[in-house]
């Protein structure tokens, strides 16, 4: 099989610029809308909204998972499943930033196979997912795969 995925078209509806805004609520509860309306919350004491660092876990695997099944369908995989568990491993002391980030892809369905996943795998991660980019350079990251 060649290992060229024509990427043609593919994340050609990305803005510029991107806008947020965040209202403080209170105590330390914040809500955050995006400029096309959605909204998540944050909490600090993670009582009425999640952490940033878990939206920021979430949106790294969100980032990761939407370029792998999108060449995974330009390769002619048919995907029945597809989830990402994710964890990360911070740094003790303030700032406590991730030092590791461990995800297992689980997927399901049929054409699948451990060379067309490595490579969409390492596409997303050296060439498309724009969150892993925007990550600190030095931080760890691996990823695991289960074909069922």
């Amino acid at each position: 099989m060649d290992n060229q995925v024509n990427m043609d078209g593919y994340k050609t509806n990305v803005d510029e610029v991107t806008k947020s805004s965040l209202k403080w609520s209170k105590d330390l509860l914040f809500s955050g809308r995006t400029q096309r309306g959605y909204e998540i919350d944050f909490d600090a004491r993670i009582e009425w909204g999640c952490a940033p660092t878990e939206a920021l876990l979430l949106s790294l695997a969100g980032c990761i998972a939407v370029d792998i099944v999108s060449i995974l369908q330009k390769q002619r995989v048919e995907l029945s499943k597809f989830s990402v568990d994710i964890e990360g491993r911070r740094n003790a002391n303030p700032p406590q930033f991730f030092e590791s980030i461990l995800m297992t892809l689980i997927l399901g369905g049929k054409n699948i196979d451990q060379t067309k996943l490595d490579r969409a795998i390492e596409l997303s991660q050296k060439k498309y997912c724009s969150v892993k980019h925007s990550l600190r350079s030095d931080m760890e990251i691996t990823i695991n795969t289960v074909i069922e």
